[in-house]
């Protein structure tokens, strides 16, 4: 570690401390999830990212086949001069990306690298050695969702590496991670366990000794299940996590995106709202092109400057009493650490015994028997809970039956509000 921190040459930021000295309070931070292979354009991203008319950080997200490992698909990639979906940061000399970084990444402007492996280590290898000190992930999110990688093994990896990074205090860096639990599947997994995640995955961070963390949450099918949502989360970070070091980062909608550049724009603004609303610190924005291509550097620019503009003009909302969204929340996190100290062993068997189950995940180690569907109100609401420890908690759940159609109905529900009647249908939500 001390060599590799001795080789750094950018000059560690405090992603964690410019985040909430710039965002909360209606104030926004926003961040594009911008990646290229080339490090001339990954350098042309940043820096049009910095110079955005809006408070930014900048993003280094990584190509797929660094995020799986596959090392010599890269090479060959690099050699062949195909292109890549993302930035190759463990194949590249740690000077190239230093080079890439240099006069751009400081305490004016934090980086935080952005990847999706279940097997991370290579990859903190490299940011730790090149000075970035933000990331994101978790051992769960970055598991079930992406592969096959069996749940012990990512939790294994996810602690070592969370160890490693937290040792970079002993040379005066603060390290953030963020978690990515709050963004499971994308869509269709009902608030309240996003948000039981996000804080789960938070509490294994700080476990294994990273103080500076941000809990994420990605906006869903309502505006106001969506507040609901993210004053629970906020509400069980206070209550829970040991280190005051955190903030909140809303995920503008993943699931599938509207198709029309009407759509899109009031999509990004709701999210912008959302954020606005809740206090929140940080904003992940998507683009006009998000429905069918990967985004230029202009489209990612007039994002974060749309969305910094609708934060400009929103002010915060006020704080909901008690709601069933933090009763359900609050259940499923206790579930979870009623079954042992330890987070990481605790997660393993939340799943073995089905009190965490991500509806329509296909991973070996989910029972897959909770489902869920979209209300006529746009709601999210459980379809069935499995052994999910929520017997008594849920209100509002119905029996009712997920067919293949109805499914495929849920799936584009978003897309098909906000680009069919804009208007009329997204005005409250």
């Amino acid at each position: 570690m001390n060599a590799d921190l001795g080789r750094a040459r950018v000059r560690p930021a405090d992603f964690g401390a410019f985040v909430r000295a710039r965002g909360g309070s209606g104030a926004l931070v926003v961040q594009p999830r911008m990646g290229f292979g080339d490090p001339a354009e990954m350098r042309a991203g940043l820096a049009a990212t910095k110079a955005a008319d809006a408070s930014t950080v900048g993003t280094i997200t990584l190509d797929s086949y660094t995020r799986v490992g596959d090392l010599p698909a890269v090479a060959y990639a690099l050699r062949e001069g195909s292109g890549l979906n993302g930035y190759p940061i463990v194949s590249y000399d740690g000077a190239v990306t230093a080079a890439m970084l240099s006069g751009l990444a400081d305490h004016s402007f934090p980086v935080q690298v952005r990847h999706g492996s279940a097997v991370p280590g290579d990859i903190f290898s490299a940011l730790i050695a090149t000075g970035l000190t933000a990331t994101e992930g978790g051992p769960v999110s970055y598991c079930l969702p992406y592969g096959r990688t069996p749940l012990a093994e990512s939790v294994r990896n996810w602690a070592d590496c969370a160890r490693r990074f937290a040792e970079l205090r002993e040379y005066g860096v603060e390290p953030h991670l963020e978690t990515f639990g709050g963004c499971v599947m994308g869509q269709l997994c009902p608030p309240s366990q996003l948000v039981a995640l996000s804080v789960l995955e938070a509490l294994f961070f700080q476990q294994h000794g990273v103080r500076s963390v941000s809990v994420s949450y990605a906006q869903q099918t309502n505006m106001d299940q969506d507040v609901e949502a993210v004053f629970a989360l906020r509400r069980l970070c206070a209550e829970l996590l040991p280190s005051p070091d955190w903030h909140v980062v809303i995920y503008a909608y993943m699931g599938l995106y509207p198709a029309s550049r009407t759509g899109a724009l009031r999509l990004l603004g709701k999210a912008a709202e959302l954020a606005v609303l809740t206090g929140s610190e940080r904003l992940i924005v998507k683009t006009v092109a998000e429905s069918v291509r990967i985004p230029t550097i202009a489209e990612n620019v007039d994002a974060l400057e749309h969305a910094g503009r609708v934060a400009e003009r929103t002010v915060p909302g006020p704080v909901p009493a008690d709601t069933e969204t933090y009763r359900e929340a609050h259940a499923l996190v206790a579930g979870v650490l009623d079954l042992d100290a330890d987070v990481g062993r605790a997660l393993q068997l939340a799943f073995r015994h089905g009190r965490l189950d991500i509806p329509y995940c296909v991973h070996p180690d989910n029972m897959g028997r909770a489902r869920s569907y979209i209300d006529d109100d746009g709601w999210l609401r459980w379809a069935e809970l499995g052994a999910l420890p929520l017997g008594g908690v849920v209100r509002s759940r119905r029996s009712t039956v997920v067919t293949s159609t109805g499914l495929l109905t849920d799936l584009s529900y978003v897309r098909r509000k906000f680009d069919e009647a804009p208007d009329a249908l997204t005005r409250g939500g």
